[in-house]
């Protein structure tokens, strides 16, 4: 029997308050390695719970697939026994049961991590009326943010950093989030700034133990050997090591230094089905600044979740439906996408939930003073009276100033680019704005499809008429704007493409020293780094040429092949 849908649609409440605040996850992750990922592999593991709607096998199978990281791998094998409760019922029973298969997924579980508010729960349904059918939300919630709180004086990486544990307190903001949901009241839910005043920023002066030549490897294997098998027998493989699954699909997270004694350690008890490796490195993440103007802009523009780091800025996110398969925009590999949409899989998006939207906004300005949210066109999405309805009602509405920027992909991106950069060392809000509302007018975009049938297929325009018109046979030139996407020629193939590009880059950028092109590709990197790339740095030598992923929302609707250049003059 399906999970009832009040906690399932609780269980998404959850997830869409985390994937919210996963960026300060990120900033404060130093244990088990300071790699500014807790969050992000949260987003990646537990999006699943945000669809609701396969068997609870087949979530689970899901989350199981979906797992990433030390945090994500924990998280997905409590959570999974959590799916296919049938209500508050069930819950005095599922919660210990799954406090018991996380802790014993960790070969060597540690005290203030996640497993410790996990600990808290358990202990808190065997009582405050839980049995009963009455419990006492208020009072769960009070020890498990105690428990949070606790983490710092539990592990030494915590104590000298001075933060609480990112796992923990990402478990807290989503049960958090769930129980209000099971429990309504006529309270909005407390920001997270506000329930700890202290524990949200790394001390300064602490330093990252140092990781080089470490990876993160997820892998799944098809074994009959068994869980505690697999386990023993990789005692000695590395550190981190998790391991959970279903039947004969096991899931192993491990930190190594040694990926191909683990890999053919695992090939020795079954089929490795699934591999993933990173390196540990520490990414480079901006440092947050009093004062700073803050930079908030929808993914949709082609940044990155790299670029977003580097920059300081915040990047709202929209989700991708690849098959069964959901995941936030920046954290799916463009790769499998387009192979996806080539292959015949269905590729749908989705706009974030007005919940986790406005617990976005709550999140960038309850962290900074000031902040300007570069929204995509509102001719696009929603997003843009989302915002100002959210800002209206606001109790400091001053804090947050939302521009139409009229604008998408690229063109969006390379203008919230260039705005983040300039914020880093503007005084006033006021000088912000003006810069960025320069930079949306001066900015132009060209993209350049490869077919219609996905546009077609997706019914983003007609077979018979309009938009379009009979050009499903050529390739038009499209260009974002504030009306809508206008469409500015037609060629027949890549060469006249390039042609076109160059023709208006030449007209556009004529005597502009030091502009910005942004690149974008789909399925195509290979030809864009080869062939575009070169041609333009040659008849633009002093231009800052940047190569990103196209937004994969727009990548979406308008499938592989597709390539845009969106450019700014100095």
């Amino acid at each position: 029997m399906a999970p009832a849908p009040r906690f399932d649609n609780a269980l998404c409440h959850g997830y869409e308050r985390l994937a919210a605040w996963a960026d300060l996850l990120d900033r404060i992750n130093v244990f088990p390695v300071a790699d500014a990922d807790t969050g992000t592999n949260l987003k990646i593991s537990l999006a699943p719970l945000r669809q609701p709607g396969p068997s609870p096998r087949r979530l689970r199978d899901n989350l199981l697939r979906a797992a990433t990281g030390n945090s994500g791998n924990i998280a997905c094998a409590f959570f999974g026994e959590l799916i296919g409760a049938r209500g508050l019922g069930d819950l005095p029973q599922r919660i210990p049961s799954a406090r018991d298969k996380a802790r014993q997924a960790v070969i060597d579980p540690q005290p203030g991590t996640m497993l410790t508010i996990f600990d808290a729960l358990a202990e808190s349904v065997g009582s405050n009326g839980w049995s009963t059918g009455h419990p006492d939300c208020t009072e769960t919630i009070a020890q498990l943010e105690a428990a949070v709180a606790a983490t710092t004086s539990m592990l030494p990486d915590l104590k000298q950093a001075g933060v609480v544990d990112a796992g923990a307190l990402g478990m807290f903001i989503f049960l958090e989030a769930c129980f209000a949901f099971l429990f309504p009241s006529d309270r909005p839910l407390r920001t997270v700034t506000e329930i700890f005043p202290s524990g949200l920023s790394i001390r300064t002066g602490w330093a990252a133990r140092n990781h080089i030549g470490e990876y993160c490897v997820n892998t799944m294997i098809q074994s009959d050997a068994g869980f505690e098998t697999v386990q023993q027998a990789l005692d000695g493989y590395g550190s981190s090591i998790v391991v959970s699954g279903m039947e004969n699909q096991i899931k192993v997270h491990a930190h190594t230094s040694d990926r191909d004694g683990l890999r053919k350690r695992l090939s020795r008890l079954g089929a490795v089905t699934q591999w993933a490796e990173d390196t540990m490195d520490a990414p480079t993440v901006a440092p947050v600044r009093a004062g700073d103007v803050h930079i908030m802009t929808d993914a949709a523009g082609s940044l990155t979740i790299e670029d977003a780091r580097q920059l300081g800025m915040t990047l709202l996110d929209s989700y991708l439906i690849v098959g069964d398969r959901i995941c936030p925009e920046t954290l799916l590999d463009p790769a499998a996408l387009y192979a996806a949409m080539a292959s015949g899989t269905r590729v749908t998006t989705a706009q974030a939930s007005v919940f986790e939207r406005h617990q976005s906004y709550l999140h960038a300005t309850r962290r900074f003073d000031r902040v300007i949210y570069l929204c995509v066109g509102s001719v696009y999405t929603g997003n843009y009276q989302t915002a100002t309805r959210w800002q209206a009602a606001s109790d400091d509405p001053d804090r947050l100033t939302v521009v139409d920027t009229g604008s998408a992909s690229g063109r969006l991106g390379i203008a919230a680019m260039a705005t983040a950069r300039f914020a880093r060392t503007a005084s006033t809000t006021d000088s912000v704005q003006a810069f960025a509302e320069k930079a949306l007018a001066d900015s132009r975009e060209l993209v350049f499809l490869d077919t219609l049938k996905y546009l077609a297929a997706g019914g983003r325009i007609s077979r018979t008429k309009g938009f379009f018109g009979n050009l499903l046979h050529l390739k038009p030139i499209i260009s974002p704007e504030p009306e809508g996407a206008a469409k500015v020629g037609v060629v027949r193939n890549r060469r006249e493409q390039l042609d076109f590009a160059l023709q208006r880059l030449s007209r556009d950028l004529s005597k502009a020293t030091n502009a910005m092109i942004l690149m974008q590709y789909t399925d195509n990197r290979p030809w864009i780094e080869s062939n575009v790339v070169p041609t333009i740095q040659s008849t633009h030598p002093k231009a800052e040429i940047l190569v990103r992923p196209i937004s994969l929302t727009s990548g979406a609707h308008m499938g592989p092949g597709t390539w845009a250049v969106a450019y700014l003059p100095g």
